[in-house]
């Protein structure tokens, strides 16, 4: 039996907020001002949220009155399997789904996580993250953060994917250097559910995906620990890494795979790509075995009609629909390649045999202003514009 195949970018990020589904965005649209009041009272207390988790110490007492405002706001954090949780592992490894990924783990347990390809500013410690300086020094500062004998110890949470996924269908590859810094490291699962619209957008940014947050009903975190997983001997920080990997992938249900963050950048580009020129990405169209052509079938081959108006319109869309081109349609028809009877362009004109249209057709490539062909000794001028 085969693996599955890998699943694509165009699986592991969502573009589209709304939902295709007309029920869903049905049921979106009378919830909206039910979800716009409710983004307006979040807001308000969002701010008091805040404000209580900046004036408490990090302790149980914080984390437990935090988790019960954020459940006001919608975001709902659950836990299984805690019993697993090492004090002594100071390296959590999760995927990634949200950027708030880190806000919700650090309501059930005490951790810190860096913010990778961002300066130390207000923003960044607001958001709760480490005020860590560049990449360069980063895995050295870390290790020395890990090797602190502070107390109680404060473990990192990292992502090694580096970039959010939707959380359905894979895993980005996981970075090796999450992995070279400690040699024990334990893993954990996240899994996030949200109705009416997707739970994350590639291209959108972590503003918006608050206030989306803030509108709708709740959003569910589904936080499970494993076990500790030990370095084997000999073993390297990229095997390291991919074994990982797979045992995430494999509790979630969900395939790893070897694309990067670069992979989403060119996915993302493509689709802004296809966002501004549209007309680029139509400008082919799929066979269509029947006689009955859509839209776009019927307006080339009336092009093509144009050109060859002896040509049965019948003929000319059935080749269309094989080539898709209306340049190699007419070459085809002027060359024979395609067998028709000519129609009658002008009353008393009789239609002649295949083989001699065809010849007489071959016969007209040559001229690009008119043409005047020959049927049964009838003559007639035609206009051709190649």
């Amino acid at each position: 039996m085969e693996p599955p195949q890998a699943p694509g970018p165009e699986r592991l990020f969502d573009s589209h907020r709304l939902p295709s589904d007309g029920f869903l965005l049905l049921a979106l649209l009378l919830y909206a001002p039910v979800g716009f009041c409710l983004l307006v009272l979040r807001l308000f207390l969002g701010i008091h949220v805040f404000l209580v988790s900046c004036a408490l110490p990090d302790s149980v007492l914080r984390r437990f009155v935090v988790r019960t405002m954020c459940a006001v706001l919608g975001l709902v954090a659950r836990e299984e399997d805690s019993g697993l949780r090492d004090q002594r592992v100071r390296v959590l490894i999760s995927n990634h789904v949200t950027p708030f990924d880190h806000n919700i783990v650090n309501l059930l347990t005490s951790c810190s996580t860096p913010l990778l390809n961002s300066p130390p500013s207000f923003v960044c410690w607001s958001r709760g993250f480490m005020e860590m300086d560049g990449r360069g020094e980063l895995v050295e500062s870390l290790k020395r953060f890990c090797a602190s004998t502070r107390l109680p110890p404060t473990p990192l949470l990292l992502f090694p994917e580096e970039e959010a996924t939707n959380g359905r269908e894979g895993l980005l590859r996981f970075s090796s250097w999450p992995f070279s810094i400690q040699d024990v490291i334990q893993p954990l699962t996240l899994r996030v559910q949200r109705p009416l619209v997707s739970v994350t957008v590639s291209d959108a940014s972590w503003v918006s995906e608050l206030l989306w947050s803030l509108f709708v009903p709740f959003t569910v975190y589904q936080v499970r620990w494993l076990r500790p997983v030990h370095r084997q001997l000999g073993e390297g920080n990229e095997e390291f890494a991919l074994r990982v990997q797979q045992l995430v992938a494999q509790e979630l249900g969900q395939t790893g795979t070897r694309l990067t963050p670069a992979d989403k950048a060119e996915h993302m580009k493509r689709q802004r790509h296809r966002r501004l020129h549209p007309q680029s990405a139509q400008s082919s169209f799929p066979p269509s075995p029947g006689p009955s052509p859509d839209v776009q079938l019927a307006t080339l081959a009336q092009r093509v009609k144009e050109v060859l108006p002896h040509v049965p319109l019948g003929v000319i869309q059935r080749d269309l629909a094989r080539t898709g081109c209306v340049d190699l349609t007419i070459t085809n028809l002027l060359e024979g390649a395609v067998a028709f009877i000519p129609e009658d362009i002008t009353e008393g004109t009789q239609a002649l045999p295949t083989a001699s249209a065809s010849k007489t057709l071959a016969q007209c490539l040559s001229c690009k202003v008119g043409i005047r062909c020959r049927f049964n000794d009838d003559d007639f001028a035609s206009p051709l514009t190649l």
